[in-house]
């Protein structure tokens, strides 16, 4: 059964009864598509809820919905994973352009992609506008999307969060670059995340050893990077 209807037919079920399961059923579909696994606070949230339907209280539906928005609020404050520190100080105007990905671990919205770049240019409010583009080999068709960047923090650190989604950011850290911003090591919000990027369709071999090793020594799993093909 996909994934919509067996949540539609939980939710009748739960209505009827009014469990308070209804919310933990909610919460675990959302966060599984659109916030991702690993959310600091979710067990803790989620516990709490179980020991409510211990106790056989019932509690409202917007209850319910202020405890997922705790989740996600807890959610926004991570933004780098733990250990993982971004360049600093990093100057977004040399950052700007166009990138071509080396390598990546791959993930739902790039899978089977190749020749894959990334456009970053300046907002008229200072944001970024980020044009993300890669070829389907599978499907033989070009695919394009759109979002913008933000700084997390300071300004000086290459610490942003990027949008596809509406208000839903994620991580995008700059963890390491050359001096002459031609080569990039990015990582995201956990070490599921990884990319490595450059000004030019190939990078010199010492310089993406020198990111795998960094990247190696900082807990990510670089024997699973994929390496994009480019023509």
């Amino acid at each position: 059964m996909f994934p919509v209807l067996r949540l539609l037919r939980g939710i009748g079920k739960k209505l009827l009864i009014g469990n308070i399961t209804l919310f933990t059923l909610l919460t675990e579909y959302c966060i599984s598509l659109i916030l991702l696994p690993q959310l600091p606070g979710y067990s803790v949230v989620i516990g709490y809820i179980d020991r409510l339907t211990h106790e056989k209280k019932k509690y409202s539906l917007i209850t319910c919905s202020l405890l997922f928005g705790l989740v996600v609020l807890l959610n926004s404050c991570r933004t780098i994973p733990k250990g993982v520190t971004a360049v600093e100080p990093f100057y977004v105007e040399r950052y700007l352009g166009k990138w071509y990905e080396i390598a990546r671990l791959d993930f739902s919205f790039e899978k089977d992609l190749n020749n894959v770049t990334a456009e970053y240019t300046l907002n008229p409010d200072s944001s970024i506008k980020v044009v993300n583009r890669g070829y389907n080999y599978k499907t033989q068709e070009w695919k394009e999307s759109e979002g913008k960047a933000k700084f997390a923090e300071d300004p000086d650190e290459g610490m942003l969060e990027v949008s596809f989604f509406g208000p839903f950011y994620s991580g995008y850290n700059v963890i390491a670059i050359d001096k002459d911003y031609t080569y990039a090591l990015v990582a995201g919000k956990n070490r599921d995340y990884l990319w490595i990027l450059s000004r030019e369709k190939t990078i010199p071999q010492p310089i993406r050893q020198q990111y795998l090793d960094k990247a190696e020594q900082l807990g990510f799993p670089v024997d699973e990077l994929i390496w994009t093909h480019h023509d």
